[in-house]
């Protein structure tokens, strides 16, 4: 079966306020999801007017970012202070603060509220992380997910590589086009599990991500 993607575009204009943007100050990494992507130059226009907020040094467009991948934040992270993600949503700004460790605000333009992520929730998800990592690593029995979507597939070739590291563990592998967390419950005999897909999987389930031990 062929597989058709169709990019969902918000098409309504996007402006921050002055009131808004007058709570910004200092150099500016742009991002977004691809619904607002379209959005961005005109924002970084707006911001870069001296009567919307004279604090704002300098605006650069990063351009689009991923749930699980904010590589384009990552490149300019050194020439900005701060960045602003457009769209609605936790998700993908919160890839941005943990990919780059600097401060990131959110404007949604559904509600027309800029917030900012907390530090509190960074460190709820490396919580997470270290929760995972610690039953991984006292567990014997490893259920390892594999998915076959375009783009998350991982070689399952290379999980002989995790036998060879964890001698002691035994390892069963799951394939699957879509990952369904239920079903996993019909396997109570693995005590802890490895994605190899989407890497923020691990924020629905207590899971460690493969690059995290291989």
């Amino acid at each position: 079966m062929k597989t058709l993607f169709i990019e969902a575009k918000y098409n309504n204009p996007i402006a921050l306020s002055k009131g808004l943007a007058g709570r910004l100050e200092g150099n500016i990494g742009l991002v977004s999801s691809i619904q607002f992507l379209d959005s961005l130059p005109s924002i970084k226009d707006s911001l870069t007017k001296k009567q919307i907020n004279p604090k704002i040094k300098k605006v650069i467009i990063a351009g689009q970012i991923l749930g699980c991948n904010a590589e384009n934040a990552a490149k300019i992270k050194d020439s900005v202070d701060f960045f602003l993600y457009i769209g609605d949503g936790s998700f993908h700004p919160l890839a941005v603060a943990l990919e780059t460790k600097k401060p990131v605000y959110k404007y949604n333009p559904l509600n027309n509220q800029l917030t900012k992520i907390e530090q509190k929730d960074i460190e709820n998800y490396e919580r997470r992380k270290k929760a995972a990592m610690l039953k991984f690593l006292s567990s014997d029995v490893i259920g390892i997910l594999v998915s076959k979507k375009k783009g998350q597939y991982y070689n399952i070739k290379k999980l002989t590589n995790l036998e060879k590291k964890y001698p002691k563990k035994k390892f069963y592998i799951f394939i699957a086009d879509t990952i369904d967390y239920s079903q996993m419950e019909n396997f109570p005999f693995i005590q802890a599990w490895v994605n190899t897909a989407c890497p923020r999987i691990e924020e629905d389930i207590k899971i460690i991500n493969i690059k995290e031990i291989s």
